[in-house]
């Protein structure tokens, strides 16, 4: 997708490679295009190698020497969404103001994230992967989001992680059940519900 965010090798792109290392690059960035869009019309369990190598004109084992499983490139895909949304997380933090301020432009940043791209945040709070276990790196990332809320809490010594866990849980449930599409033909905006979840948690807030 071109809003994802760009891998180690896509970083390196301005170091010389030859024309092998080229093309290893072209077919892995056209394996990830192929599982963005496996993800967002039959979500994470139906993610298949089988059938991105079948869409791309090429046998399941010439695949394999890009991605090694299917386990493999879902943790691509997973670091991926995981960094994009920590820079939006971070980008949001940053625009300074008071902790009230900082929390509404963090919650706001996420929703609209959500929105863009649904599949891609089922993809991280959604219903897990029967029999995937992801790296330690994806926990790390997943800390580095919710940092920026626990500092905005920071200000309330005994509370801060209590707080920060309920505004982060209240959030997450909203968006949760409207990217995953159960506020369909209800009579109310989802905005409306969001802001006023994002405002309950914030009642003392300074």
């Amino acid at each position: 997708m071109g809003n994802e965010t760009r891998t180690a090798e896509e970083h390196s792109a301005e170091t010389p490679i030859g024309p092998r290392e080229r093309y290893r690059r072209q077919v892995r960035a056209e394996v990830r295009e192929h599982a963005w869009k496996q993800l967002a019309e039959a979500g994470a369990a139906g993610l298949s190698l089988k059938a991105i190598a079948k869409q791309m004109g090429i046998t399941a084992p010439a695949l394999y020497r890009y991605f090694a499983s299917r386990d493999d490139l879902l943790t691509e895909l997973i670091l991926a969404a995981y960094r994009d949304l920590a820079h939006v997380v971070e980008a949001a933090a940053g625009t300074g103001g008071s902790p009230r301020d900082r929390l509404t432009a963090i919650a706001t940043a996420i929703r609209d994230w959500a929105r863009r791209d649904p599949h891609r945040y089922l993809l991280l709070y959604g219903t897990p992967v029967p029999g995937y276990a992801a790296p330690a790196e994806a926990t790390d990332l997943a800390r580095r989001i919710f940092a920026p809320v626990q500092d905005a809490f920071s200000y309330d010594h005994d509370q801060s992680m209590r707080r920060s866990l309920t505004f982060w849980t209240r959030v997450h449930g909203v968006i949760s059940l409207e990217v995953a599409g159960h506020f369909t033909g209800m009579p109310f905006d989802p905005a409306d519900l969001f802001a006023a979840e994002v405002r309950s948690t914030l009642t003392d807030q300074p």
